[in-house]
Protein backbone atom coordinates (compact mmCIF):
# COMPACT_ATOMS: atom_id res chain seq x y z
CA UNK A 1 0.00 0.00 0.00
CA UNK A 2 1.48 3.59 -1.01
CA UNK A 3 2.49 5.88 1.89
CA UNK A 4 -0.43 8.78 1.88
CA UNK A 5 -0.20 11.89 4.29
CA UNK A 6 -2.77 13.16 6.99
CA UNK A 7 -3.42 16.02 8.37
CA UNK A 8 -4.47 17.30 11.86
CA UNK A 9 -4.75 20.77 13.13
CA UNK A 10 -4.18 21.18 17.11
CA UNK A 11 -4.28 24.56 19.06
CA UNK A 12 -1.89 25.54 22.26
CA UNK A 13 0.28 27.68 23.07
CA UNK A 14 3.61 28.78 22.39
CA UNK A 15 6.16 29.98 24.57
CA UNK A 16 9.43 31.45 24.19
CA UNK A 17 11.58 34.00 25.80
CA UNK A 18 8.75 35.69 28.41
CA UNK A 19 5.78 35.56 25.73
CA UNK A 20 3.03 33.27 25.25
CA UNK A 21 1.11 33.10 22.17
CA UNK A 22 -2.17 31.41 20.57
CA UNK A 23 -0.97 29.16 17.99
CA UNK A 24 -2.86 26.50 15.93
CA UNK A 25 -0.23 23.88 14.78
CA UNK A 26 -0.37 21.42 11.71
CA UNK A 27 1.13 17.63 12.77
CA UNK A 28 1.27 15.90 10.17
CA UNK A 29 1.20 11.79 9.60
CA UNK A 30 3.08 10.07 7.07
CA UNK A 31 1.89 6.27 6.57
CA UNK A 32 -0.65 3.35 5.84
CA UNK A 33 -2.98 1.27 6.78
CA UNK A 34 -0.54 -0.17 9.14
CA UNK A 35 2.19 1.97 10.18
CA UNK A 36 2.79 5.56 10.38
CA UNK A 37 5.22 8.62 11.59
CA UNK A 38 4.36 11.73 13.00
CA UNK A 39 5.61 14.98 12.38
CA UNK A 40 5.37 17.72 15.46
CA UNK A 41 3.49 16.04 17.95
CA UNK A 42 1.98 19.13 19.29
CA UNK A 43 -0.80 20.52 21.88
CA UNK A 44 -3.06 17.27 22.24
CA UNK A 45 -1.31 14.02 22.13
CA UNK A 46 -4.68 12.36 22.61
CA UNK A 47 -6.19 13.33 19.26
CA UNK A 48 -3.22 12.47 17.32
CA UNK A 49 -3.04 9.35 19.03
CA UNK A 50 -6.65 8.96 17.94
CA UNK A 51 -5.36 9.86 14.35
CA UNK A 52 -3.36 7.47 14.13
CA UNK A 53 -5.51 4.18 15.68
CA UNK A 54 -4.58 1.04 15.90
CA UNK A 55 -1.49 1.27 13.43
CA UNK A 56 1.95 0.72 14.92
CA UNK A 57 3.61 4.41 15.44
CA UNK A 58 6.96 3.84 14.10
CA UNK A 59 8.56 7.01 15.43
CA UNK A 60 7.68 11.09 16.34
CA UNK A 61 9.91 13.38 14.50
CA UNK A 62 10.37 17.04 15.59
CA UNK A 63 11.01 19.24 12.98
CA UNK A 64 12.74 21.66 15.99
CA UNK A 65 11.87 21.91 19.70
CA UNK A 66 9.76 24.97 20.16
CA UNK A 67 7.07 23.76 23.06
CA UNK A 68 4.21 24.05 20.36
CA UNK A 69 6.09 21.22 18.23
CA UNK A 70 6.97 19.33 21.39
CA UNK A 71 4.85 19.51 24.11
CA UNK A 72 2.48 16.66 23.49
CA UNK A 73 5.97 14.22 22.41
CA UNK A 74 6.52 12.04 25.42
CA UNK A 75 2.77 11.44 26.40
CA UNK A 76 2.37 10.45 23.03
CA UNK A 77 5.57 7.97 22.85
CA UNK A 78 4.57 6.83 26.85
CA UNK A 79 0.79 6.04 25.05
CA UNK A 80 2.09 4.50 21.82
CA UNK A 81 5.81 3.21 22.50
CA UNK A 82 7.26 5.62 19.79
CA UNK A 83 10.88 6.72 19.76
CA UNK A 84 10.94 10.99 20.06
CA UNK A 85 13.50 11.89 16.98
CA UNK A 86 15.19 15.21 17.49
CA UNK A 87 18.45 16.84 15.97
CA UNK A 88 20.68 17.32 18.83
CA UNK A 89 21.41 21.00 18.18
CA UNK A 90 17.95 21.65 20.10
CA UNK A 91 18.70 19.82 22.85
CA UNK A 92 18.72 23.52 24.97
CA UNK A 93 15.78 23.94 23.39
CA UNK A 94 14.09 20.90 24.24
CA UNK A 95 14.70 21.22 28.02
CA UNK A 96 13.08 24.55 28.18
CA UNK A 97 10.05 22.54 27.69
CA UNK A 98 11.23 18.96 28.63
CA UNK A 99 13.78 19.39 31.52
CA UNK A 100 13.46 16.17 33.05
CA UNK A 101 12.72 13.93 29.46
CA UNK A 102 15.24 13.40 27.06
CA UNK A 103 14.49 12.50 23.22
CA UNK A 104 15.18 9.18 22.27
CA UNK A 105 16.93 9.31 19.06
CA UNK A 106 18.90 12.14 17.03
CA UNK A 107 18.39 13.25 13.67
CA UNK A 108 21.24 13.42 11.21
CA UNK A 109 21.74 15.76 7.96
CA UNK A 110 21.16 13.16 5.27
CA UNK A 111 19.27 10.56 7.51
CA UNK A 112 16.33 8.62 6.13
CA UNK A 113 13.30 7.76 8.09
CA UNK A 114 11.29 5.10 6.03
CA UNK A 115 7.75 4.22 6.69
CA UNK A 116 4.94 2.23 5.00
CA UNK A 117 7.17 3.22 1.70
CA UNK A 118 7.91 6.52 2.25
CA UNK A 119 11.65 7.70 2.74
CA UNK A 120 11.80 11.25 4.43
CA UNK A 121 15.34 12.30 4.24
CA UNK A 122 16.17 15.02 6.53
CA UNK A 123 17.58 18.34 6.07
CA UNK A 124 19.10 19.97 8.37
CA UNK A 125 17.97 23.68 8.14
CA UNK A 126 19.05 26.09 11.08
CA UNK A 127 18.04 29.31 11.49
CA UNK A 128 14.73 29.61 13.15
CA UNK A 129 16.34 26.93 15.80
CA UNK A 130 19.45 25.48 15.37
CA UNK A 131 18.12 22.05 15.46
CA UNK A 132 15.55 22.88 12.73
CA UNK A 133 15.14 20.43 9.88
CA UNK A 134 13.26 19.55 7.04
CA UNK A 135 11.76 16.23 5.73
CA UNK A 136 11.67 15.31 1.75
CA UNK A 137 10.10 12.70 0.04
CA UNK A 138 10.66 12.79 -3.81
CA UNK A 139 8.28 10.16 -4.12
CA UNK A 140 5.63 11.69 -2.15
CA UNK A 141 6.70 15.41 -3.40
CA UNK A 142 6.18 16.47 -0.74
CA UNK A 143 8.96 18.70 1.98
CA UNK A 144 7.84 18.65 5.29
CA UNK A 145 9.42 22.36 6.33
CA UNK A 146 7.92 22.68 9.73
CA UNK A 147 8.84 26.86 11.02
CA UNK A 148 11.76 26.88 8.27
CA UNK A 149 9.99 27.69 5.39
CA UNK A 150 6.00 29.06 5.11
CA UNK A 151 3.91 30.28 2.11
CA UNK A 152 5.29 33.80 1.76
CA UNK A 153 8.64 33.30 3.80
CA UNK A 154 10.72 32.56 6.48
CA UNK A 155 9.82 31.46 9.55
CA UNK A 156 10.17 33.93 12.63
CA UNK A 157 14.33 34.29 13.91
CA UNK A 158 12.90 37.40 16.35
CA UNK A 159 13.33 35.35 19.63
CA UNK A 160 16.20 33.17 21.27
CA UNK A 161 18.09 30.42 19.18
CA UNK A 162 17.23 31.92 15.86
CA UNK A 163 19.43 34.05 13.40
CA UNK A 164 18.14 35.46 9.54
CA UNK A 165 21.02 34.73 7.74
CA UNK A 166 21.36 31.83 9.14
CA UNK A 167 17.61 30.95 8.13
CA UNK A 168 17.51 32.35 4.44
CA UNK A 169 20.76 30.32 3.64
CA UNK A 170 19.21 27.03 5.08
CA UNK A 171 16.09 27.86 2.91
CA UNK A 172 18.54 29.11 -0.13
CA UNK A 173 20.90 26.17 -0.28
CA UNK A 174 18.61 23.21 1.37
CA UNK A 175 14.84 24.51 -0.06
CA UNK A 176 14.90 25.98 -2.93
CA UNK A 177 17.15 23.73 -4.56
CA UNK A 178 14.22 21.18 -4.78
CA UNK A 179 11.57 20.65 -7.81
CA UNK A 180 9.80 23.58 -8.06
CA UNK A 181 6.49 21.58 -7.96
CA UNK A 182 7.12 20.19 -4.64
CA UNK A 183 4.14 20.87 -2.02
CA UNK A 184 5.52 22.74 1.20
CA UNK A 185 3.54 21.62 4.48
CA UNK A 186 4.17 23.72 7.30
CA UNK A 187 4.31 24.02 10.60
CA UNK A 188 1.34 26.37 10.56
CA UNK A 189 -0.87 27.78 8.22
CA UNK A 190 -1.35 26.95 4.54
CA UNK A 191 0.83 24.69 2.59
CA UNK A 192 2.70 25.99 -0.50
CA UNK A 193 5.26 24.93 -3.24
CA UNK A 194 9.13 25.66 -3.57
CA UNK A 195 8.08 27.13 -7.28
CA UNK A 196 5.94 29.72 -5.74
CA UNK A 197 8.40 30.85 -3.05
CA UNK A 198 11.62 30.60 -4.96
CA UNK A 199 11.03 33.68 -6.76
CA UNK A 200 10.76 36.02 -3.73
CA UNK A 201 14.02 34.95 -1.57
CA UNK A 202 15.91 38.37 -2.51
CA UNK A 203 12.11 39.94 -1.19
CA UNK A 204 13.15 38.22 2.49
CA UNK A 205 16.41 39.44 2.66
CA UNK A 206 15.96 42.99 1.84
CA UNK A 207 12.71 42.78 4.43
CA UNK A 208 14.72 40.95 7.23
CA UNK A 209 13.63 40.01 10.30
Amino acid sequence: MTARIEHLVTSGKFTLDGGSWDVDNNVWLVGDDHEVIVIDAAHDADAIAAAVGERRLKGIVCTHAHNDHVNAAPALADATGAVIWLHPDDLPVWRLTHPDREPDAWLADGQVIEAAGADLTVLHTPGHAPGAVCLYDPGLGTVFTGDTLFQGGPGATGRSYSHFPTIVDSIRDRLLTLPPGTEVRTGHGDSTTIGAEAPHLDEWIARGH
